[in-house]
């Protein structure tokens, strides 16, 4: 009779596990964030090709002149060229957090959606926990333990 609780305990699958990227990239919303996000980036890609070409001009003008230029106009022109790519270099790293931050703006959503269906498997099933398995993180999981939720998570996105 002592043993009968524990042999329930021990039939009863204590934990959950599943592949994030894997039920997030099931999502419907996905591919259109995907979407949005690829042409945020062409734009800034396209902006900053315009700048660099625009700073290459101006500097083999520089480069064409620099001989015939008075002392003062060859320090005015190297002078611009500085700060022209000391913006470029600022845009650069400005457009690449903007990216960044449209890319984590754009998952909040999808990610509290997955979140809450996380949440409810985990109390229906009576879990303890669910384990994110991407990235090598669980190398060794006893199936008699625990129960792979991905196609549940993928249901439920759906």
């Amino acid at each position: 009779m002592v043993l009968l609780p524990r042999m329930a305990v021990a039939q009863q699958k204590m934990f959950g596990y599943f592949s994030y990227d894997e039920a997030i990239k099931a999502m419907p919303e996905y591919v259109l964030v995907q979407e949005n996000l690829s042409d945020l980036k062409s734009k800034y890609d396209q902006e900053m090709k315009r700048v660099e070409d625009e700073f290459n001009r101006k500097y083999e003008d520089f480069l064409d002149g620099k001989n015939d230029f008075a002392p003062t106009i060859l320090q005015k022109r190297q002078t611009e060229l500085q700060e022209l790519l000391k913006k470029n270099v600022a845009f650069k790293a400005e457009a690449q957090r903007l990216l960044q931050q449209a890319e984590v703006d754009a998952l909040a959503p999808l990610k509290k959606k997955l979140q809450d269906i996380l949440n409810n498997i985990g109390i229906e099933r009576g879990y303890a926990f669910i384990l994110n398995t991407d990235g090598d993180a669980c190398p060794f999981i006893n199936p008699e333990m625990g129960e792979d939720v991905t196609q549940m998570v993928k249901e439920a996105l759906r």
